[in-house]
């Protein structure tokens, strides 16, 4: 369940344009959040990644519930995907900064997902709530 929460606060930080349209009053919230977004990112971005390396840790759950390691793997994917994005900037600044090439890829590698960032988050909010809800249907021991 922890990942799913996790999931749609970051789509949610991720995605200020969709709920600013619902939400007016959400602005002043999201602009105190902003000067940590990048920390944020970043610390999502490696829960993401570890999300995915226990998914596949844990193949055996594909025989047992693969609807719900299935959610779990994809849930965790964009988890990562979305801190990535939003932590670059510190990413780039904090580990990247004496790597000229390394900081080149990681900048050419967000300009490519950057346009998608509006969708990815629209999906982290549905499969996050779904990763939710699958928490509490399917119990894994």
């Amino acid at each position: 369940m922890i990942w799913g929460i996790s999931l749609v606060l970051l789509s949610i930080i991720a995605v200020p344009s969709l709920i600013l349209a619902k939400k007016p009053n959400a602005k002043e919230l999201l602009e105190k959040i902003e000067p940590y977004q990048g920390w944020i990112g970043i610390v999502f971005c490696f829960w993401g990644v570890w999300g995915v390396i226990n998914a596949i840790m844990n193949l055996g759950w594909l025989s047992v519930a693969p609807i719900y390691w299935i959610t779990f793997l994809v849930g965790n994917s964009v988890l990562a995907t979305l801190g990535f994005m939003l932590g670059a900037g510190l990413m780039n600044k904090l580990f990247l900064s004496k790597n000229e090439a390394a900081k080149a890829k990681a900048e050419e590698l967000r300009a490519k997902i950057a346009p998608k960032q509006g969708k990815l988050g629209i999906l982290g909010l549905v499969v996050g709530t779904w990763m939710i809800i699958a928490s509490f249907l399917f119990t894994i021991t």
